[in-house]
């Protein structure tokens, strides 16, 4: 039995939940065939990812550490997750099991250990429990369990806390990895930018290359388990109608991000990104306005700086608007300018250019700054008051019943993207200046009356 045991981590975990009269489901045992990988060497970095109350932590974070030091009898293992308190959870429960089956696996805590969370085995192996931030300096880990490392909505929403626990695993867990070390990451998604998006938008090496386990509440094409699209994952703890229940209560953000892994629903949050059609240029009588949106951060002071930001939008005299180009940079505040001008005097006197004017002195002196600037075109300034998404969502009704379009190009893509995700993603750069371009245009004494508005042809 010890041998087997010691071979199979499903052994050991069916043995761990019979006398809870439980035993591993399908995604369990697609799990453990990953964290025996793990094991094996065969695989040195495991991103876990599947909805709450799926029983990942339960293989990945109590039974599959016990295992470990059983087949690496003198390895150091290092668990974190979001708070102390819940590391500790996870610590207490996997001594238990090292306790109770000790015969069994071959090894056991040393006779003086007492700490929950810092013991050793009588091998020598060990075992620490820690937060995530929290202080790791001086140890060292075979293998690295980290079990959901974002606590909350609030927390996930918030760049400051993302880029804390960013800093903490580059800066403080990875150099305490040994060189032959593995890592195990355990979570839901919260956010594009979280730690396993941070993780998989990196340069991928044969070093740090990710394997990926991801499983969402409902399945979608070429599923792991090979399921049909919108099968439940687990139908005899959770089935379809009470996940369907789920979505409704807690909203289609948290639902897709939580439960499908998708921390962005499909169709976006305001924009419905679906309903924009291509379309060629508008006439060269429409309306254009240029609205520019200027970036707060100079490149290098922080990892993702802002973006300047230039949105040119047309309406024609039927109504209808067209996104015909984005001109988008980073650069210093002479290089904004710059860039800021040239594109004046490429789109002509014709356009006129409408920058934003921040609150404060130093907002009213830019913007007459760069009015100057741009003696001989027309410059409209307009204060930035009130919430982004409230700003927003006048443009966001043209654009969600069709009534935007965009010329191909480039620019395309990484303007979706943002739709997409506005006003939840890692930047919002376009959509303020597409909001500005569109405030002033609406503004305008346009040709078009509100029963003109001819959508685009589908």
């Amino acid at each position: 039995m010890r041998r087997s045991i010691r071979t199979s981590l499903a052994e050991f975990a069916k043995i761990v939940l019979e006398p809870l009269g439980l035993v591993p489901a399908r995604h369990h045992l697609l799990l453990i065939e990953e964290l025996e990988r793990i094991a094996a060497g065969s695989s040195k970095r495991l991103l876990v990812l599947m909805p709450p109350g799926s029983a990942k932590s339960t293989y990945a974070s109590i039974i599959f550490p016990p295992w470990w030091l059983a087949r690496h009898p003198r390895s150091q293992v290092i668990a974190a997750s979001h708070t102390a308190s819940l590391a500790y959870s996870f610590a207490r429960d996997v001594r238990r099991l090292l306790k109770e089956h000790e015969r069994r696996l071959g090894v056991s805590l040393a006779n003086d250990q007492k700490a929950l969370a810092d013991w050793r085995t009588s091998l020598g192996g060990g075992y620490f429990a820690t937060g995530v931030r929290g202080p790791i300096a001086g140890r060292r880990a075979d293998l690295v369990l980290i079990d959901d490392p974002i606590k909350s909505r609030a927390e996930a929403d918030s760049f400051m806390l993302r880029d804390q626990i960013w800093r903490w695993y580059r800066s403080d867990l990875l150099p305490r990895l040994k060189p032959q070390g593995r890592i195990v990451l355990i979570m839901t998604r919260w956010h594009e930018d979280d730690l396993a998006g941070r993780l998989l938008s990196g340069e991928q090496t044969e070093e740090n290359a990710w394997n990926i386990l991801e499983l969402p509440a409902f399945a979608r094409s070429n599923d792991p388990l090979g399921r049909l699209p919108g099968e439940p994952l687990w139908p005899d703890w959770e089935s379809a109608s009470l996940l369907e229940a789920k979505r409704k209560a807690i909203g289609e953000r948290d639902f897709s991000a939580l439960y499908q892994q998708r921390p962005i629903p499909p169709e976006g949050l305001l924009f419905r990104i679906a309903n924009i059609p291509y379309v060629q240029a508008a006439s060269p009588g429409a309306l254009r306005v240029r609205g520019w949106d200027l970036a707060a951060t100079v490149p290098g002071n922080s990892r993702n700086p802002d973006f300047t930001v230039g949105v040119l939008l047309a309406r024609d005299q039927t109504g209808r608007f067209v996104v015909e180009d984005v001109v988008r940079m980073q650069g210093s505040p002479d290089q904004v300018e710059e860039v800021i001008r040239r594109t004046a005097l490429a789109d002509g006197l014709a356009v006129t250019i409408a920058l934003p004017q921040d609150p404060g002195q130093a907002g009213k002196a830019q913007a007459v700054y760069l009015t100057r600037a741009l003696a001989g075109f027309i410059v409209k300034t307009t204060p930035e008051t009130g919430a982004k998404a409230t700003r927003a969502a006048p443009v966001a009704a043209q654009l969600n019943i069709g009534n935007i379009g965009l010329v191909p190009a480039s620019w395309n893509q990484p303007l979706l993207d943002e739709l997409a995700n506005f006003p939840a993603g890692r930047h919002d750069d376009q959509v303020d200046a597409l909001s500005r371009a569109f405030s002033v245009l609406v503004d305008a004494n346009a040709p078009a009356r509100a029963t003109d508005i001819n959508l685009f042809a589908r």
